[in-house]
């Protein structure tokens, strides 16, 4: 009986959300407001998110995000899945979390139960989602695990796609395996973000021979704010105006 009470007043709430955010598809600012996600306010994501999500706004995407929030509680969370839905009028949304966070599923919103660093586990989601456009990391923010997951899912991130990594932060954390004092640390977060950029330019490295990594050939952009990290997935296969086959 309490079960089908929380069931009934999290669906109430979302119906209300819901009437109040009519109007406002267009403005994340609002959305998040409305459906109470911190992606604004003390985070100020949103305006970014605006800018980049724009041209994906009225179509037909797949967007996985990782993390649904509230921890181990089972019918809390997901305030940002619902704000994606409303935002993304036609778009499905799916996300992971290592918590069983079924209850707040509905009409576009699926939730998988798993680790974001199971490989096995991201496979099998890839699998059953289909191509997707934008991949947001919103989960452990632990250093080891935003890399590995990137590692993993960016290679399935659809050609002209975003990942998004959020709370970047936790890079000069020691109890996330940041590091404030060395900020060339390698384990980071940040520096291995950082070290990704050289690659946007591996058609004027100087290197006889050299073999472009997947990573080099399909990151065509990178934008870095506060806290918040977006890479853009294409061809990455400009040539240089000088430089042939890494030799001048």
């Amino acid at each position: 009986m309490l079960i089908k009470i929380r069931v009934l007043w999290y669906r109430l709430k979302y119906l209300y959300h819901s009437l109040l955010s009519k109007g406002h598809h267009e403005d994340l600012n609002k959305l998040a407001e409305i459906f109470k996600t911190d992606k604004a306010g003390l985070h100020h994501y949103t305006p970014h998110y605006n800018s980049h999500f724009q041209r994906f706004k009225d179509k037909k995407v797949n967007i996985l995000e990782i993390g649904v929030g509230s921890y181990h509680k089972k019918y809390k969370g997901g305030n940002s899945l619902r704000m994606w839905k409303e935002y993304f009028q036609k778009g499905n949304i799916y996300a992971i979390d290592i918590h069983d966070k079924s209850p707040l599923q509905e009409n576009r919103i699926k939730i998988f139960k798993g680790s974001q660093i199971d490989e096995g586990f991201l496979m099998n989601v890839v699998d059953e989602i289909g191509e997707i456009d934008i991949i947001i990391d919103d989960g452990s923010h632990i250093n080891e695990h935003v890399i590995k997951t990137f590692e993993i899912l960016f290679p399935k991130l659809k050609d002209g796609g975003l990942y998004v990594v959020e709370d970047v932060q936790t890079s000069y954390w020691e109890d996330h395996g940041g590091d404030s004092n060395n900020l060339k640390n390698p384990k980071t977060m940040m520096n291995f973000f950082k070290s990704l950029t050289d690659g946007l330019n591996h058609k004027e490295f100087l290197i006889p021979n050299y073999e472009p990594s997947y990573f080099d050939k399909k990151i065509t952009s990178m934008h870095f704010y506060h806290n918040l990290i977006f890479v853009y997935k294409g061809n990455n296969d400009e040539e240089s105006n000088i430089v042939v086959n890494n030799q001048k």
